[in-house]
């Protein structure tokens, strides 16, 4: 318990303009030691609340008979003297401390229990009326008879007595009776302690053990019940079917999803046609546009000394060129796509050139069709072609957009190419030849092994990026070129078309060699020749050829 100090603290003053309360010469009460309680290891913890109760309340009644001094207050009235009055906050003698209870015989309450049981000393003597405004603890005797002091409080009315009256004494109550335990249990061996009071029970009658019934002891010779099956934890909950796995994707969509791009696509196109051509009909029927077909039919004149027909090496040309660029689409296709490479080639004079055979096929290829190309081009110079495939008037450009006017009507316009292209033909021709091959070699070579590694100054001026960007759009005009071409040759009069391009056959006439059907086998025998190339390309034939050039290595 927490002791007084030897000098009083002062605080605030009482009243207005007052001095610090208390006053400067007044001194604490003496204060007797408190006596020290047996070591810990000496008391076994309560293990019961009504214990430590009834504990508590000896150890403050010890206290207050030691002479413990009452710490005075504010007071009750204004200008009134503090609270309590300084007579009552000195230990009264008369006051008997409480006698401390004694430690009580520990008696059977029958078999296999027992009961502590205290016996409480004689009430103390009733304290007179003028201690009787001191606050002291309640105390209760374990026979339940209220002999102690009631605590006092504030008066009911202004300028009344305390309350309650100084003669009110408290009511009995019942103390509540011990846990019964077993012998040897953890609250067997509750016996109370020296300078602690223990509340007990008022009846010494023991309590009744419950009958425990024995537990049946099972037959071994009888026979056992079936096995019941007991239901899971997860009886009855749906479970989810297991993923399907992922379609095959060609690109970026399934096979059914291309199926749709295809029938969706191919629907939006047929439609878009149509709109086209019924709108250009009803344009090309008003008059202004009618004499715009007029001046510019869709073709000019040719420059004097202008050749007529095709020479057989034009013929030659036009196959192989058609031969190669569909094989280097079809592997410059691979080599994008590629990822784990079946087969390497390596370069004998530089072993360090390493690629995939499927790059080295594209590469050869591509020198192949350049070659082809560059021959093209001077042969076209040399015997005057050039004229029929390079614009020599800038009538071409009206030429051409009446020309497209009557493609877009399908109402084609007239022409003979044996004698002259008409001008949008001529742009198209023109274009691929003298600008999308160039870009294709130069952006590929650029791309390729052969380009200097080391040429810092090159590779700054001509970064590859700018290669790639140009190279793939490149490969997909000459894609369309070569659909809008074949598509336009076999609707514009097959027969003499391909007599033109494949047998060296025309007349100036559009209508002679209409029922010439030689240009028509040589095409098909080239589609043979190109398709059955197309299936070849694999590294079992092409490992022997590119063998010839180098070492192939199998991964």
């Amino acid at each position: 318990m927490a002791t007084y100090a030897r000098s009083v603290r002062r605080g605030l003053p009482r009243a207005r303009g007052g001095d610090p309360w208390p006053p400067e010469g007044e001194t604490p009460a003496p204060v007797s030691p408190a006596p020290v309680d047996p070591p810990a290891s000496a008391a076994p913890p309560a293990a019961d609340p009504t214990e430590s109760a009834a504990t508590g309340t000896a150890s403050m009644q010890n206290e207050s008979a030691r002479g413990a001094v009452t710490r005075r207050g504010l007071p009750r009235t204004p200008g009134g003297d503090p609270w309590p009055p300084a007579a009552s906050t000195a230990p009264d003698a008369a006051t008997p401390a409480a006698p401390a209870v004694e430690n009580a015989p520990r008696e059977a309450d029958g078999p296999g229990t027992d009961r502590v049981l205290v016996e409480a000393a004689e009430p103390a003597a009733t304290a007179p009326a003028a201690s009787a405004s001191v606050p002291s603890t309640a105390v209760t005797s374990a026979e339940g008879t209220g002999t102690g002091a009631v605590r006092r409080g504030l008066p009911r009315a202004a300028g009344g007595d305390p309350w309650p009256p100084a003669e009110t004494t408290p009511a009995p109550r019942a103390t509540p009776r011990l846990r019964e335990t077993a012998p040897g249990g953890p609250d067997s061996d509750l016996a109370p302690q020296s300078g602690r009071a223990h509340a007990v029970s008022a009846s010494s009658e023991p309590a009744p053990a419950p009958a425990t019934p024995a537990p049946a002891t099972p037959d071994p010779a009888a026979p056992r019940p079936p096995l019941a099956e007991r239901p899971l934890a997860h009886a009855g909950v749906a479970r989810r079917p297991a993923p399907k796995p992922d379609p095959a994707r060609i690109g970026p969509f399934s096979k059914a999803q291309w199926a749709g791009v295809v029938v969706l696509g191919g629907a939006a196109v047929l439609y878009v046609a149509a709109m086209a051509v019924l709108a250009v009909r009803w344009i090309l029927s008003l008059e202004p546009l009618q004499d715009f077909l007029t001046t510019y039919p869709g073709e000019y004149h040719l420059p004097e000394g202008a050749p007529v027909g095709f020479p057989a090496w034009l013929n030659w040309s036009h196959f192989l060129n058609a031969f190669f660029i569909v094989l280097i689409i079809r592997t410059g296709l691979q080599v994008r796509s590629e990822k784990r490479p079946s087969a390497f080639w390596i370069s004998k004079k530089d072993r360090k050139r390493r690629m995939s055979l499927t790059l080295w096929l594209h590469q050869a290829l591509d020198i192949l069709w350049l070659a082809n190309g560059l021959i093209f081009v001077v042969l076209l110079f040399v015997t005057g072609q050039w004229m029929r495939v390079i614009p020599t008037s800038w009538e071409v450009f009206p030429n051409a957009l009446s020309a497209a006017l009557q493609y877009v009507s399908l109402d084609w316009p007239t022409e003979n190419g044996w004698v002259n292209y008409n001008a949008l033909q001529q742009l198209a021709y023109f274009a691929t030849i003298f600008i999308a091959a160039p870009l294709a070699a130069i952006t590929g070579y650029r791309m390729s092994a052969m380009w200097p590694k080391q040429a810092t100054m090159l590779n700054r001026l001509y970064p590859v990026e700018w290669a790639r960007k140009v190279h793939f759009p490149t490969m997909l005009y000459f894609v369309l070129f070569i659909v809008v071409h074949v598509a336009l040759v076999l609707s514009t009069g097959a027969l003499r078309n391909l007599g033109h391009m494949y047998a060296a056959t025309g007349s100036v006439d559009p209508e002679a060699y209409a029922d010439n059907w030689t240009g028509f086998w040589l095409f098909a025998l080239s589609i043979a020749v190109t398709v059955a190339a197309y299936v070849s390309m694999r590294p079992l034939v092409v490992a022997p050829i590119a063998r010839l050039f180098g070492e192939v290595k199998s991964r």
